[in-house]
């Protein structure tokens, strides 16, 4: 006959197995959390940006050409719309001025139309003021804005600022008509972490002494460029006769012609960028300040702020397809491909089009050239039939 085990001692080993079936599958949380931790190690897991023009006129068109093309290299690597605050102080590509409307050049062979088809400004024309900007930066929108006049950032986000405008030591001129000062920036940006409305803040100005911009920064994670120091002029790039000014800032033009090499898995740090632009090349001495970054400019990737954070794990292990499940053909026909447009942040790229020899122009005699003409005429028939000879032509 069997022994039977007593009813206490069969619960008391349930209890034991079940209890430790709890420790298995607490050590297993553990372990998640601990490798979604170390998945998302950079500490960001989205990416925001804002870029401002501030300036107005037609002689300014070389900062809305800046902020257009910074534009369209943070969507080329994947910072959408949605994420995107695009301010711009006047409508270059409306201007009555603009040989060819609806269109704004950052080269002077006029290949590369940063304006392109799908442009979204926020901001436009008297909306750029520096209250609207402050409000911007902390929050303090107005109930009945829209979304996409809204930074809807959080404590996991990296935030890429751009600011080009004529300036002064320590201001920022907006409209012609206000301005921002160093220390008005410094404390916008130390409410936005006490918000927790950024993870990592890149700033980057163009401007003239721009270096005097991110002498107040007090707040923490916050990297700073500045196309000038204290007592220089930023300069201007890329004349054009066509157009009459000229396109770009230097600084700027050296680093879109940078930014052209990333792509979106690129490795490329920070340290390349703070090269992009010596003073050979901009004329101006470029700044940067890095004692507020937490982390070692080298270790900090370029696409950690201009472009979108895509965080991919690699698996092994089989996934199972319904075997019942109908392929659906996605492909475009030859026509739908051959008569789609292409966007403007596919077209040929800057590195490329900066390399390219100026296209031929039509020539036309210059308006002194006439004038003389006129005037050896005139001479040789005065010296050959003298005065008394005017009567017959007049």
């Amino acid at each position: 006959m069997a022994a039977s085990v007593p009813v206490p001692c069969r619960l008391s080993v349930a209890a034991v197995i079940a209890f430790l079936l709890g420790c298995c599958s607490l050590v297993n949380v553990a372990g998640i959390e601990e490798q979604a931790e170390q998945f998302f190690r950079s500490g960001h897991t989205n990416n925001w940006a804002v870029l401002v023009c501030t300036s107005r006129f037609w002689f300014n068109y070389r900062h809305v050409a800046n902020t257009l093309s910074v534009y369209r290299s943070v969507k080329r690597l994947g910072i959408p719309d949605s994420h995107i605050v695009l301010m711009l102080a006047d409508d270059m590509a409306c201007n009555p001025r603009n040989p060819r409307p609806a269109t704004v050049f950052s080269h002077k062979n006029m290949e590369l139309n940063v304006y392109g088809d799908d442009v979204e400004v926020d901001y436009r024309s008297y909306e750029v003021t520096v209250e609207n900007f402050l409000r911007v930066l902390t929050g303090r929108i107005p109930a009945s804005a829209p979304r996409s006049k809204r930074l809807l950032s959080d404590d996991r986000s990296n935030i890429l600022i751009y600011m080009t405008g004529h300036g002064g030591n320590g201001f920022l001129k907006f409209q012609d008509s206000e301005e921002i000062t160093n220390v008005e920036l410094a404390d916008a940006f130390e409410q936005m972490w006490q918000k927790r409305r950024y993870n990592e803040l890149l700033f980057i100005i163009d401007t003239c002494q721009g270096a005097s911009m991110y002498e107040r920064f007090y707040s923490p994670n916050i990297m700073a460029l500045a196309s000038s120091q204290v007592g220089e002029d930023s300069l201007s790039h890329q004349p054009d006769l066509g157009i009459g000014v000229h396109l770009m800032d230097r600084y700027t033009f050296y680093v879109l012609e940078f930014l052209e090499e990333i792509h979106p898995a690129s490795q490329t740090n920070m340290n390349d960028l703070f090269q992009v632009c010596p003073k050979s090349l901009c004329v101006s001495t470029p700044g940067h300040r890095t004692d507020l970054f937490q982390r070692d400019p080298e270790n900090v990737l370029i696409t950690d702020f201009f472009g979108s954070v895509r965080k991919v794990e690699i698996t092994t292990e089989t996934v199972p397809l319904d075997p019942h499940l109908e392929m659906v053909d996605t492909r475009l026909s030859v026509d739908e491909v051959a008569t789609e447009p292409l966007k403007y942040t596919e077209q040929l790229p800057v590195a490329e089009i900066i390399h390219q020899k100026p296209k031929p122009k039509d020539w036309h005699p210059p308006g002194g050239f006439i004038l003389g003409l006129w005037a050896l005429i005139i001479m040789v028939f005065f010296k050959t039939y003298g005065i008394k000879h005017m009567k017959y032509v007049f």
